[in-house]
């Protein structure tokens, strides 16, 4: 017997920018009932861009979540942005999702953000189906976009259906599982029998269908070998085995915005995209031990476990705390722990999200999605489970800032309400950060890039009514350590009344890769338990306001080996100043050294146009590292550059190449700044320091 949540459907529509994911899910929407007028991208009126930001720059920047029906299965569909800038929402996104849909652009084909969120896609083992949308649009091509798939994804793409052209426009799509055309009177699908002229190219596609299936099925290898004739009873199944296994990635096709083959791609949802019950059982950990695995079903009848995975402050309803369900049944005005915050929350009210809208419920069950009202503790990333079985599961990737803009506000009176406003928006949005520069006095936003922070800076002024003032971008740099150092150091200050004591004896090593990490080695008591946590934490806030030129360090790790202490004079204060000053006395000696953001570059241009783009590349200090054909006629390089190199270069690339060429920046890894850009960097900072001293 079905289960409820064997109908249920999690899934996300992702793609590169301006490929139709918005539009589509419009679409959607309006076929499964949910709205009665279809709302645009290109007039602001799209129900799932509807924050001010989003309608008036015709994109989607902030995930939105939306429930409806098809086929007597529920579907919770997430609509996420295609900007590089707010990969972090894609990324949140896939952590929860059962299956995705990708949108391709028929024109465009696999472009930057394709690869990205596809690469995000494997890292979560979210099976996906393909829908190449724009068909109609001049220049498009369906095979060849297959093509771009399997080449560049790895996807072993498969077409489970056929377009049918009529010079530019999409006259119908031919079903290669049913063997059937179907065309459209205005909105209504018409279904026939296929095309005289389009008979003998569909039966070959179909069986390659079904070749490509009995790689992943013996059942159908069997029948196909024996000749026998196979059905669709046979092949969905099978398909949506292939499909769960992450074997191939069915593709359809179609004209989202002249509502051709939304149906269809609706259809592929229920019959190919996997319910929770079919991605299995959910990993985490003990709470107390790492190392011990705890594990879920999906099922109601265990105990409760959900993530947290986005968090909105709403004007009306206050903060909306968006969670998955693994397991469970969760009921509002029920208690809940939060094991990665070891706290107990209330659950106030449960909300089902219809993009800006929202609908009251009494209960999450597993494989849910929802938002909970009242949540005082819960950030993104936090297990919310049953106390008495707790489990932790795993968090979401964050990725790192690349750029800083300092910000000021109008007035004095306002800092406080600035400092206010952007703690709810770091709440919500993890790839954002702030901080107050003591030395300077002024307030340091960092994000993904130009356009992430100039929609900050827009909520700032908009949502929480903060009038700022904004400097030029500025990259993010980071410090880190070469050489490996051991050193011993005392702290002893005697004033009139009690004194102050700490001694540590510690190493500094490099850690590539690892971030910032703290390791206890003292034995037999030399330091006594409770200062241990002192010294973390000075350790913590030193490297976190940078040794060399104020930036943050990064890739360090700090052992403390041995100390000791007085009776007396020692206290917690003590031990965090002693482990300050020590770390600046010796980081001298560590080969200190600045990283600066390497970027992912990818640029799509004419073939004409590729000696001069390259050689602005390489003035930049940029590696083209790969060229291969993209479309007739065009290239796709692909290399890394310096993010300090690359301010203004939208303009210079339209005039490199007529306006003709197009590229996209990802961030890819923090590498050494050069000796002498360092030196005039930690000098001009100095400097900086002395003129607001």
């Amino acid at each position: 017997m079905e289960t409820v949540t064997q109908r249920l459907r999690n899934i996300g529509i992702v793609a590169h920018i301006d490929a139709g994911k918005t539009t589509t899910t419009e679409r959607i929407l309006f076929f499964t009932g949910m709205i009665h007028k279809i709302g645009e991208v290109h007039d602001g009126q799209a129900v799932m861009d509807f924050m001010k930001q989003e309608q008036e720059r015709g994109i989607t920047i902030s995930s939105a979540a939306i429930t409806t029906k098809w086929r007597e299965h529920q579907v919770n569909i997430i609509d996420t942005p295609g900007h590089i800038d707010f990969t972090l929402e894609v990324e949140r996104s896939l952590r929860v999702l059962d299956g995705i849909v990708m949108v391709f652009c028929a024109v465009g084909g696999v472009e930057p953000q394709s690869e990205t969120v596809w690469h995000q896609a494997d890292r979560y083992k979210v099976p996906r189906i393909a829908f190449i949308n724009k068909m109609d649009r001049p220049g498009a091509d369906f095979f060849h976009t297959i093509e771009m798939m399997n080449e560049m994804l790895g996807a072993n793409a498969v077409p489970f259906q056929l377009p049918v052209m009529n010079d530019l426009e999409l006259e119908g799509i031919i079903d290669l599982v049913t063997m059937k055309v179907i065309t459209y009177d205005s909105l209504l699908r018409v279904v026939s029998e296929i095309p005289e002229e389009y008979r003998a190219q569909s039966e070959k596609m179909r069986e390659n269908l079904i070749t490509r299936l009995a790689d992943f099925d013996e059942t159908l290898m069997e029948k196909y070998l024996n000749e026998e004739e196979i059905t669709v009873e046979e092949i969905v199944p099978a398909a949506r085995r292939a499909v769960m296994g992450i074997c191939i990635t069915p593709v359809f096709c179609g004209s989202a915005f002249k509502n051709k083959g939304i149906q269809l791609l609706l259809d592929a949802v229920v019959d190919y995209l996997p319910s929770p019950v079919d991605r299995g059982i959910v990993s985490g950990h003990d709470v107390n031990n790492p190392e011990i695995t705890v594990s879920r079903k999906p099922s109601e009848k265990r105990p409760y476990s959900a993530l947290a995975f986005k968090i909105i402050n709403d004007a009306f309803v206050g903060q909306q705390t968006f969670i998955r369900v693994y397991s469970g049944t969760l009921k509002a005005g029920s208690y809940i722990y939060n094991s990665s915050k070891d706290k107990r929350e209330r659950v106030g009210r449960i909300m089902r999200i219809h993009a800006d809208r929202r609908e009251e419920v009494a209960e999450l069950k597993a494989g849910d999605i929802g938002a909970l009202i009242g949540m005082k503790y819960t950030t993104t990333g936090d297990t919310l489970c049953d106390e008495d079985n707790p489990i932790l599961l795993e968090n979401i990737h964050y990725p790192e800032t690349v750029l800083d803009l300092r910000v000021e506000p109008a007035s004095k009176n306002d800092r406080e309400k600035l400092s206010h406003a952007l703690s709810k928006l770091k709440l919500e949005d993890p790839s954002f950060n702030a901080h107050f520069d003591d030395e300077t006095e002024e307030t340091v936003i960092s994000g993904m890039g130009e356009l992430h922070l100039e929609v900050i800076v827009d909520r700032l002024k908009s949502e929480h009514k903060v009038d700022v003032v904004v400097g030029e971008p500025a990259v993010a740099f980071r410090e880190t350590i070469n050489r490996e150092v051991n050193h011993e150091y005392r702290y002893k200050k005697q004033t009139g009344g009690k004194g102050q004591f700490a001694h540590i004896i510690y190493r500094l090593e490099p850690n590539h890769g690892r971030g910032l990490e703290f390791v206890d080695l003292v034995k037999g008591g030399n330091i006594p338990r409770e200062y241990i946590p002192a010294v973390e934490k000075g350790f913590r806030l030193t490297a976190g306001k940078g040794l060399l030129a104020g930036f943050p360090m990064v890739d360090l790790k700090f052992v403390l080996v041995d100390g000791g202490y007085h009776e007396v004079d020692s206290s917690e204060m003590a031990f965090r100043i002693c482990t300050e000053q020590a770390l600046r006395v010796v980081i001298h000696k560590a080969a200190p050294r600045l990283l600066e953001p390497l970027m992912k570059l990818e640029i799509n241009t004419p073939d004409e146009y590729i000696g001069d783009i390259i050689g602005d590349v390489n003035r930049r200090r940029g590696k083209i590292g790969n060229m291969r054909r993209h479309r007739k006629g065009s290239q796709k390089l692909s290399g890394t550059v310096p993010l300090m190199e690359m301010f203004g270069y939208a303009s210079t690339l339209r005039t490199l190449s007529s306006g003709r060429a197009n590229f996209s920046m990802e961030f890819l890894e923090y590498a050494p700044l050069p000796k002498d850009l360092a030196e005039k960097i930690i000098h001009d900072k100095n400097e900086a320091k002395k003129m607001a001293s």
